[in-house]
């Protein structure tokens, strides 16, 4: 019996490194880089090249209304000396108030080229995210961090680096729709 608790304690030690090193090398905390999952998204490129089309239209409305009213203010330069005081503050008071209204417009629209933009970015992280979530909780993973490049997380083995093969998975599943 003696001859036996001594190979049985060594076998039970080395199951014990094993299992040890096993589940250290295991480990359900893993990452993804999210600036490569954005840029490497398929549906990231096209909603972008929609967005840019919109924003192109908006801007060109805005670039038309300042073409005129430059034109505007050529001939009021060439004809003012034919003008006489009352006419020039007329056509002048005309003329800061057609700019006046061309800057609001110019605003106003900036601000919805950048509603457009965020509105565009959230839909494309949206669908990252919910991917993978489902993909997180099909491969048991207890927690998927992140990475961005703005510090989160500073060091990761690569072992631990999800990227591609979420990126795979996620634009496979965006082709398939």
């Amino acid at each position: 019996m003696n001859k036996l608790v001594f190979p049985v304690a060594i076998a039970a030690l080395l199951i014990s490194i094993g299992s040890f090193f096993y589940l250290q090398s295991s480990s359900n905390q893993v990452y993804v880089d999210v600036n490569k999952l954005l840029d490497g998204y398929k549906r990231t490129k096209i909603v972008r090249a929609q967005f840019e089309e919109k924003a192109k239209t908006l801007n060109a409305n805005v670039d038309s209304l300042l073409v005129d009213w430059q034109n505007e203010l050529k001939i009021y330069e060439k004809e003012r000396s034919k003008m006489s005081k009352k006419e020039l503050e007329l056509k002048q008071e005309l003329l800061g108030n057609k700019q006046q209204q061309i800057n609001n417009y110019q605003q106003a629209i900036q601000k919805q080229i950048q509603e457009e933009d965020k509105k565009a970015t959230q839909t494309v992280i949206n669908d990252i995210n919910d991917y993978v979530k489902d993909y997180g909780k099909q491969q048991g993973h207890q927690i998927i961090f992140g990475a961005s490049g703005s510090g989160n997380i500073m060091y990761a083995n690569e072992a631990s680096d999800l990227t591609q093969t979420v990126l795979d998975g996620l634009n496979a599943e965006f082709e398939g729709q």
